[in-house]
């Protein structure tokens, strides 16, 4: 089953300047473990996603199978909703599939120059631009516990990331926290995601769909607690995602949410 992402184009993070990927599993009918070899409507699902730490804005998540595939369409959809922008930090765990979709996105073709010597010419190669830093989290376990978590610069430089983390305010350490608790939340209003349940979805494109509707309506429609701000009679108020990323003004119903139109005419 080929991985998707939305199409919806109106969630463009004007704000963000970090972004941390991963992978959440699930299943469709069965697990992989029980299906056949050609059984593609059936098996482990995940959802890879995309998110602004600052704003705990998902940006971009691609539901299907666990593949290089799949982690290249988030990179570039995540790339095409930041306007092509370089993030000052990516920062994932250290799944290998994330490094050339990564190039890929942000890197540019080089065509070396013919040299007017005999032999065959170099071949184009892709250079990222210095400011592309990417680091990935590395989890040592002991009994199935987090015993300690290293760091691994992919792209750039320990300055460059030492750097970045100097300037957000929500972290200050290369990590995967905010979208793994993302994964978290979801898997407890999803009951179809829960690890061990008999609501696991039957049919692919359901799962889907679902996926989709929890994902883009936290997004608008739940505030959350780490997000709200004093207003100017000294009550908090509470925003939203989308809110903190500048993409509304107002917590989002969901009745509102589902009328919106996907497409807007001009």
């Amino acid at each position: 089953m080929p991985s998707n992402s939305t199409t919806n184009s109106w969630l463009f993070p004007p704000t963000t300047s970090e972004v941390q990927f991963d992978e959440k599993w699930a299943f469709v009918g069965k697990k992989e473990k029980h299906c056949e070899p050609d059984d593609r409507a059936r098996g482990d699902c995940w959802d890879h996603t995309a998110i602004d730490p600052e704003s705990r804005l998902i940006v971009s998540p691609v539901v299907g199978k666990r593949t290089a595939e799949a982690v290249t369409a988030v990179v570039q959809d995540f790339r095409r909703r930041a306007g092509g922008r370089v993030m000052r930090l990516i920062t994932s765990d250290e799944y290998p599939a994330y490094p050339e979709p990564i190039r890929a996105a942000y890197g540019r073709v080089v065509v070396p120059p013919r040299t007017g010597r005999p032999g065959r010419p170099r071949k184009p190669y892709t250079e990222l631009p210095a400011e592309v830093t990417y680091a990935t989290v590395h989890k040592e376990r002991e009994n199935n516990r987090v015993v300690e978590v290293s760091t691994r610069v992919v792209f750039g430089t320990m300055a460059a990331v030492l750097a970045a983390l100097a300037l957000p305010a929500v972290s200050w350490a290369v990590n995967t926290c905010f979208v793994e608790r993302h994964h978290g939340t979801d898997r407890n209003r999803c009951r179809r995601k829960v690890r061990k349940s008999y609501a696991f979805s039957k049919e692919w494109d359901v799962h889907r769909a679902a996926a989709l509707v929890r994902h883009f309506s936290d997004d608008s429609c739940w505030p959350v607690r780490t997000l709200r701000q004093r207003g100017a009679e000294g009550r908090w108020e509470n925003r939203t995602p989308a809110m903190a990323a500048g993409l509304t003004d107002h917590v989002w119903t969901l009745a509102e949410w589902l009328a919106y139109p996907a497409v807007q005419q001009k």
